[in-house]
């Protein structure tokens, strides 16, 4: 057949997107208010390929809002997008323009452009005075990415979702592209799913059980126009959260640019990395999408049906922006809500994934004019959804319209990203005064935020830094935010870092300096895998990743975010210290239980957890400032499992001094062993198994400033 000799033939409603059926294309389309949809075909992906209008009869082609047909002979790769026409009236939400190319929302996958024209994407003349009331009649039919029909079709070779427990999990935190991206990185396919492929034996040293990836959804990494002050370079979208098509994987991330390939190459990758024991857990955003407020592009949503898909202000020009992005997705509307839960399906299904880590998600619980709702229809399907039943979902339990619900979060079974957990280490390690009750708490699960509705301790994600904010190492050497580069005179980024430059601000040569720097990384990475709660590491942190104090690096695909892997040398003692403390936590159950802690008897006559102050006496809560010290025991430490454990005796000081710490009496016909003490050198400074150390002296232990000594009894 060639190109152009298409017989446009009735096709069916569902399911929505571009479907392979017997020997041609299935295209289904959601369109409520739009007078007309025309399909357009491309015979290529070159930028200036001949393409042809197919306009869809709205009878035949039409069943309740679907717009729907089926074209014979097309095959696997055919490129496509969208016409819709219909009122073009803000001021009444409505924002057709025919002369707009729009994207599928289904779309599994994009063509790759290098540069969008985002001028030609506006509905409105950007020239025009009435700015988006005016109506723009240029097309941008060869400027926009196409949509790929593709073949779901694998070779799975028995393959499927790994969904480990929550409470057994380890995750990482990482940008496929920035993990390769250096020259360092030393693989063949940088800054692609197939370079993450390739650093699988570093993970399996390492020894997390999940990565969790910033978002992989495609999205358009050059909509930002501002430039590097200092070197003039044009910046980036890098995290990727500006959504432009949901179902479709980051093309660029690809080391295969075929129209398609980008598909079967990310399922390459999550099939090696179970292979592995890895699970991939994706950081999804469906509180906004990259078309923004109404002086926007249109491309996709918005010119299908704007009013559907999203929340508009009262006077329905404008949109309401919970997201701090421009626009808020209308994700309770049932149309959306679908959208929403098919695309999780898709996800789970077609390319295995273990899990979701969801974007600001309280924005998923606001009704359609943003009010937070009690029992959110589309948080309540995911946590119930049967498909979804043993994929992990994580929460932002916060958006930018003010809503802050952790602990809160509706839903049933739900975990969320503990930033309580984040701040209050951080001010504790800080040497602030009066952290300490705050501390244990943290420590102990957050029974405070998780306990009153039923989760389990394993639902506090803890974690101490994350793709936005600090690294760990620049947390402990910048006490304020250096974000220049970003272009926004360092306006941009929080100022609430509870960090602390411990002498010298930013890379310092003094050896005392470093030497403090360093232990507090152990600190923070082994106060984590002590505590109740997911641990979640912030990718680079293993090995003292820095970002040279941008705490906002969004805009950085640069040396500046990109993973120097030279570092694993230079902090080959961190790197080790980092992978044991991971092992030892997944060795010892007593650290993931099921349960809270009571503070009650076990099952030996000694409370699950007892706390006290240097001195071996019940703490002063309200007086305790530097020290800390806790008894964990481990009888039946995993009631589910009928395991005990080792009992184990923590000390922690956050001071400048050196603080000598009673130990209390061992278990009886048992001994106190060193396991971990984050002053010592590596490799003192954590045991492997079978080689803990006697205490020097039986029922004291000199803990050295900002360190923290764990004990077990064998």
């Amino acid at each position: 057949m060639s190109f152009g000799n298409f017989v446009v033939e009735p096709g069916k409603a569902l399911p929505l997107g571009a479907v392979l059926i017997e020997n041609g294309v299935n295209f289904s389309l959601f369109s409520r208010n739009a007078d007309s949809i025309t399909l357009l075909l491309f015979e290529s992906d070159a930028p200036d390929s001949a393409y042809q209008k197919l306009k869809l009869d709205s009878i035949k082609n039409r069943t309740g809002d679907v717009w729907h047909c089926y074209i014979a002979g097309l095959k696997v790769g055919t490129l496509y997008l969208y016409l819709a026409d219909g009122p073009y009236a803000p001021e009444r939400g409505f924002r057709f323009n025919p002369h707009k190319a729009l994207i599928d929302p289904y779309s599994r996958a994009l063509t790759h452009f290098d540069n969008w024209d985002l001028n030609a994407c506006t509905g409105y003349n950007p020239d025009d005075s009435g700015r988006d009331l005016s109506f723009s009649l240029q097309e941008n039919f060869l400027t926009l990415p196409r949509c790929v029909v593709i073949d779901d079709e694998f070779d799975w070779q028995g393959d499927t979702p790994l969904n480990y427990p929550l409470r057994f999990s380890v995750l990482y935190e990482t940008h496929i592209k920035g993990l390769t991206a250096h020259p360092s990185s030393g693989v063949a396919h940088p800054g692609t799913y197939q370079g993450v492929i390739e650093k699988i034996p570093f993970f399996k040293e390492l020894g997390v059980t999940s990565l969790e990836f910033l978002p992989i959804q495609e999205f358009n990494e050059n909509e930002y126009f501002h430039q590097n002050p200092r070197t003039g370079e044009r910046l980036r979208n890098y995290w990727g959260y500006s959504t432009v098509a949901f179902f479709a994987p980051k093309g660029s991330y690809s080391s295969d640019r075929s129209p398609g390939g980008q598909v079967r190459e990310f399922k390459e990758m999550v099939r090696e990395l179970h292979k592995a024991g890895l699970e991939v857990i994706l950081d999804i955003v469906f509180n906004h999408t990259a078309e923004g407020n109404e002086m926007g592009p249109t491309f996709s949503f918005r010119g299908l049906d704007n009013s559907i898909y999203y929340m508009l202000d009262e006077n329905k020009r404008y949109y309401k922006n919970y997201s701090g992005c421009g626009n808020t997705v209308n994700c309770n509307h049932p149309v959306v809500r679908d959208l929403i839960i098919e695309c999780l399906h898709y996800w789970v299904m077609e390319m295995h994934v273990d899990g979701f880590r969801f974007d600001l998600g309280s924005i998923l619980g606001r009704d359609q004019y943003g009010r937070l709702l009690e029992n959110p229809p589309a948080l309540e399907h995911i946590a119930e959804d049967p498909v979804l039943r043993h994929t992990k979902i994580i929460a932002e339990a916060w958006d930018a319209g003010g809503a802050y619900q952790v602990g809160w979060f509706p839903g049933g079974r739900w975990a969320e990203w503990n930033d309580r957990y984040r701040d209050d280490v951080r001010r504790f390690w800080r040497g602030d005064a009066k952290q300490m009750r705050h501390l244990a708490t943290r420590i102990s699960g957050s029974s405070d935020l998780y306990l009153r509705d039923g989760r389990k301790p394993f639902h506090s994600i803890n974690f101490i830094t994350s793709h936005d904010g600090f690294t760990l190492k620049d947390l402990v050497s910048y006490s304020t935010k250096h974000n220049e580069e970003n272009g926004w005179n360092n306006t941009d980024g929080s100022d609430n870092n509870n960090s602390a430059n411990n002498g010298f601000e930013g890379h310092s040569q003094n050896p005392l300096i470093e030497t403090i720097r360093e232990r507090l990384l152990k600190d923070f990475i082994a106060t984590m895998m002590i505590s109740q709660g997911t641990p979640m590491i912030l990718g680079g942190d293993e090995f003292a990743r820095t970002q040279n104090g941008n705490n906002n690096a969004y805009c950085q695909d640069n040396e500046t975010s990109w993973y120097d892997w030279s570092h694993l040398k230079t902090y080959a003692g961190l790197f080790r210290f980092v992978k044991e403390v991971i092992a030892f936590r997944l060795r010892h159950h007593g650290f993931m239980r099921p349960e809270f802690y009571t503070g009650r008897d076990n099952y030996n006559a000694i409370p699950d957890i007892s706390w006290f102050d240097e001195k071996g006496n019940t703490p002063d809560w309200n007086n305790l400032d530097d020290c800390l010290a806790l008894r964990m025991d481990g009888s039946k430490a995993d009631i589910l499992a009928d395991r005990d454990d080792n009992d184990f005796y923590i000390m922690f000081n956050a001071g400048s001094r050196q603080v000598p710490f009673n130990v209390c009496k061992a278990p009886e016909d048992k001994t106190w062993l060193r396991a971990i003490d984050t002053a010592l050198s590596s490799p003192d400074d954590i045991c492997l198994p079978k080689t803990e150390k006697p205490l020097p002296y039986p029922d004291i232990y000199l803990v050295k400033p900002r360190s923290m000594v764990v004990l077990l009894s064998v």
